[in-house]
């Protein structure tokens, strides 16, 4: 790490995950030795988390525990839930980030707990009225071509309800979003809908594809289909939260299924041994590329710092990019480039 480098220190959510605070402890442990440019910051109960930290090798002076005896389980309404646990652990580690002890959130826990909370700790950005959960998904390979590879769906389930304004917010924080950590200088960006012609779709996708239309600086490819998704034909496609969680949902288990067939086929010998070897194969590079572990964590966009959401059934090595990816949005003032560009929206 460069002398001049100072270390990103991210908030490290311990009780949301499905799988408990070891693979998180197990994460942070691994990230502290290998990682000397980041500062890791356990929060949550001390009586679960110290033993498991005890167990772990890791590196003292990059990694510490703050203790907190509440949290917020899955099965609990968010907005409850806080208001009776003022020491939720995600509300901890968004209060650390707005008091300057941290610069960044990471948590595998409630996506509605951690929306609320940053929104009460941190703020959302000047001109935006909804936070947006995004994903990167991958899509067929551009072979030749020099692109990534990923698209970036925005929003998969912050905001159930928008308006024609905030799917144009949406697509203005994700342009920028991919400008900056997909190193892409003009991400296509599209709107889902039924129809690729302007009159698709609800009256918000319709309005919102007229006002996008007439945004300069946005490379607006106008409305794209489900089909589209995977095929990579927009780097960054919008919709309401609703739609786009089901989307997403609908991707993981596509791979899921994916690896489960090429298990069958192997174990039942359906197929002759060179069959089986490239079903194998094939099975296996559609597989990584479906992995949502190795993709880490999602930021949620739109919040003054940022905030990253993993998925609740992330292992340790999900957790770890998590964190990655947290500190690469951090490290890239992402939040204020983003805000730079609602404002010019807004201003044009």
């Amino acid at each position: 790490m460069p002398a001049a480098e100072v270390p990103i220190r991210i908030a490290l959510d311990c009780m949301g995950s499905d799988r408990g605070p070891q693979v998180v402890v197990e994460a942070a442990a691994l990230l502290s030795q290998r990682r000397e440019d980041l500062q890791l910051i356990l929060v949550g109960d001390g009586r679960a988390v110290g033993p498991l930290l005890d167990a772990q090798s890791y590196e003292p002076r990059r990694l510490s525990l703050r203790h907190t005896a509440q949290w917020v389980t899955a099965g609990e309404a968010a907005r409850q839930a806080l208001q009776q646990k003022p020491a939720a652990s995600v509300l901890v580690c968004s209060q650390m980030v707005a008091e300057g002890q941290a610069d960044a959130v990471v948590t595998a826990g409630s996506t509605g707990a951690l929306i609320l909370a940053a929104e009460r700790s941190l703020g959302r950005l000047p001109g935006v009225r909804r936070a947006a959960l995004a994903a990167v998904v991958p899509t067929e390979l551009r072979h030749g071509r020099g692109e990534d590879p990923f698209a970036l769906l925005l929003d998969v389930g912050s905001t159930l309800q928008v308006t024609a304004q905030d799917l144009v917010s949406f697509a203005v924080m994700g342009s920028a979003y991919a400008r900056i950590i997909s190193d892409n200088p003009r991400p296509r960006v599209a709107l889902l809908s039924n129809g690729s012609e302007p009159r698709k779709g609800p009256p918000e996708v319709v309005e919102a594809h007229a006002l996008l239309g007439d945004l300069e600086g946005l490379e607006f490819l106008g409305n794209v289909e489900g089909l589209d998704i995977p095929r990579g034909t927009a780097d960054v496609v919008v919709m309401g939260g609703f739609v786009g969680n089901v989307v997403l949902k609908m991707l993981e288990g596509f791979g899921e299924v994916i690896s489960d067939l090429a298990q069958d086929q192997r174990s039942r010998h359906l197929l002759g041994r060179l069959g089986l070897d490239q079903l194998s194969s094939g099975a296996r590079q559609i597989q990584s590329l479906l992995d949502w572990e190795s993709y880490g964590g999602a930021p949620v966009l739109g919040f003054t710092h940022p905030v990253i959401k993993a998925h609740g059934r992330s292992g340790s090595r999900a957790i770890a990019n998590a964190c990655k990816v947290a500190a690469k949005v951090a490290r890239s003032d992402m939040t204020q480039r983003i805000e730079r560009a609602v404002r010019q929206q807004g201003s044009g």
